[in-house]
């Protein structure tokens, strides 16, 4: 949080993107997730630079984290982004984000947008400290304990 302050007064509110990739595995949709450690899942993506785009990052993220940033241009897979899930909000300098922006709140510390991707047909890698699952979107729902309320969000969002 010491870090997000610092960035805060250096640029302003901080902006980051993640991709919801839907994925069949035996017949059954799944979302594309990244597991840190054993305990830890997250959705691809991350942080913007002050002047890029929403869309642009979250191709960039994808190419940098799925291992794709190193190949030509000929070779390099077509991410399609393509819809607004939602948008998370980090009111304050602590570890919680909302849904909304709260109506006390003018300026908040972050703002996630979490978009739907779709996967393009081509192999992708996975950095060394994480592994690729893709998950059955009924694990997410009523999961918050195991993947928190960004993920567990998932089939709400995908619903609309």
């Amino acid at each position: 949080m010491h870090r997000l302050q610092e960035q805060y007064e250096e640029t302003g509110m901080r902006r980051s993107v993640d991709a919801v990739i839907v994925c069949h595995d035996h017949g059954f949709p799944c979302v594309l997730t990244l597991q840190v450690a054993n305990d830890f899942f997250k959705l691809p993506g991350g942080y913007l630079d002050p002047s890029e785009d929403d869309e642009a990052g979250m191709i960039r993220h994808l190419r940098e984290l799925l291992n794709t940033a190193g190949k030509p241009a000929s070779e390099q897979p077509q991410w399609e982004v393509r819809d607004l899930l939602s948008i998370w909000w980090r009111p304050n300098f602590d570890g919680f984000f909302y849904p909304y922006k709260p109506a006390h709140i003018t300026i908040p510390k972050e703002r996630k947008k979490i978009f739907l991707v779709t996967v393009p047909p081509v192999c992708i890698g996975v950095p060394l400290n994480m592994k690729l699952l893709a998950i059955p979107i009924h694990e997410f729902y009523d999961n918050t304990q195991r993947y928190g309320p960004q993920l567990s969000a998932i089939p709400h969002l995908l619903s609309r």
